[in-house]
């Protein structure tokens, strides 16, 4: 660029005078030995450092939250998808060997039990009359089925039939108010009948005041009542109740009747000639685990020793209470 004449001792006097303010910019120097020349570049630079760094910040965040995570965001939901599928399956499988091991437990009872004729029978509904406590059972008169006929599991007593229709049959559980199983105590072989009361806990009646009765104490099946044959577990003994003449005695159901899934049905009536199982001392400890094994023993032991001869008519007086 062409600068006229007379402008030429101005400029030139302009370069000289920067020429020597940047010379004495790298001579002089600032704090730590800091040259004036790197004062002046940093201020110079560093707003546009910040305003890059700000810029590029906000990029990264766009493309690394938004754009990048779309995929990962996608692949997380499809974790998660597989994730509840994989805890269903999981579930089922538990449910499966749950079933399994009872149906197991089911099928061995019922070999060790070939000599009695008994039906296996799946629960399939409840009443919805909470006074009533009875379930629904998947089969009826084209299996055999008949009323009053005794349902049990391998734990011990359920109920009876009260009602049989064609396919299915209507189980009346023994903590229904309307039932009564004729009942007896294992160490003193003390006679009772064991009534429902529409709790969990089921009572023993006509149990003398004077008769000392643990807490623990099995409680069976005396035959009495002509439909559950004798020596089955009914429950153990959770406490008993001060009365005149007779005492209350709170039994633990052996079966677990809240939680019903497959049953027995007993197609006899004929009574077990068998022993009941002797009570030992720590009778009074036992949990009810280690009863409901000892249950399924018993059980066991009397249908082997069962005959095939009809039962015999009980000669003794039916006691008040038990439904013939």
């Amino acid at each position: 660029m062409d600068v006229p004449s007379r402008h030429r001792p101005l400029v030139l006097l302009v370069a000289v005078i920067l020429a020597q303010v940047m010379i004495l910019a790298f001579q002089i120097k600032r704090g730590r030995d800091v040259r004036l020349i790197r004062v002046w570049s940093a201020d110079l630079l560093t707003p546009l450092q910040r305003a890059g760094t700000f810029f590029i910040s906000k990029v990264e965040g766009v493309w690394f939250g938004y754009i990048d995570l779309r995929e990962v965001r996608f692949e997380n939901r499809q974790l998660t998808a597989e994730v509840g599928e994989l805890r269903l399956k999981n579930e089922q499988l538990e449910g499966q060997a749950a079933q399994a091991v009872r149906l197991a437990r089911l099928l061995g009872f019922r070999q060790e039990n070939a000599d009695i004729p008994m039906v296996a029978a799946e629960v399939i509904g409840a009443n919805a009359d909470s006074t009533s406590l009875t379930v629904f059972i998947n089969r009826g008169e084209q299996d055999g089925i008949r009323r009053n006929m005794a349902v049990i599991t391998p734990d011990g007593v359920v109920g009876k039939i009260s009602e049989a229709l064609a396919h299915t049959s209507q189980v009346l559980l023994i903590t229904d108010r309307e039932s009564g199983v004729g009942a007896l105590l294992t160490d003193t072989r003390t006679h009772g009948v064991v009534k429902g009361t529409g709790d969990p806990l089921i009572w023993m009646d006509y149990v003398s005041t004077e008769e000392k009765v643990p807490a623990g104490e099995q409680v069976l099946t005396s035959g009495e009542d002509r439909i559950f044959p004798k020596n089955l577990p009914v429950g153990w003994v959770a406490s008993t109740k001060p009365g005149f003449p007779f005492q209350t005695v709170e039994v633990t159901p052996a079966a677990h009747l809240d939680r019903l899934e497959e049953v027995l049905v007993l197609l006899t009536e004929k009574t077990l000639n068998s022993r009941p199982a002797e009570a030992n001392s720590s009778s009074q400890q036992k949990s009810p685990e280690v009863g409901n094994q000892q249950s399924v023993t018993t059980l066991a032991s009397a249908a082997k020793k069962s005959t095939e001869a009809p039962a015999k008519k009980v000669s003794t007086t039916a006691r008040p209470g038990i439904p013939q």
